[in-house]
């Protein structure tokens, strides 16, 4: 399991989708959803199903950027910015963001 290192930055999110548990648009999301891992600059991507009993979010995802301009480029890169727009915003319900650094 990789631990986080000074300077690098691990970006989280937990996040709910409007779409049936198991349909064809969740499957969909998931698969748009994963080629952010493309983008320059993120490393140890995952998305992973919420399990907790202790909140309402559906799925998680992570990934980690060597340092905080990597994080930047990535927030401003042309793909995420689109995915967002196009995707993010009509089609996840809800969702709580953590960006973190090593103490």
């Amino acid at each position: 399991m990789p631990i986080l290192t000074p300077g690098r930055i691990r970006h989280g999110v937990v996040f709910t989708l409007k779409h049936e548990p198991g349909s064809e648009e969740e499957a969909d999301f998931l698969k748009a959803n994963a080629q952010l891992a493309s983008i320059p600059g993120v490393e140890e991507f995952e998305i992973m199903r919420e399990v907790s009993p202790k909140n309402d979010y559906r799925f998680a995802l992570t990934m980690e950027f060597a340092d905080r301009a990597a994080y930047e480029a990535y927030n401003a890169h042309p793909d995420h910015v689109s995915f967002v727009k196009e995707r993010w915003e009509k089609e996840v319900t809800d969702f709580l963001e953590l960006d973190s650094e090593a103490l």
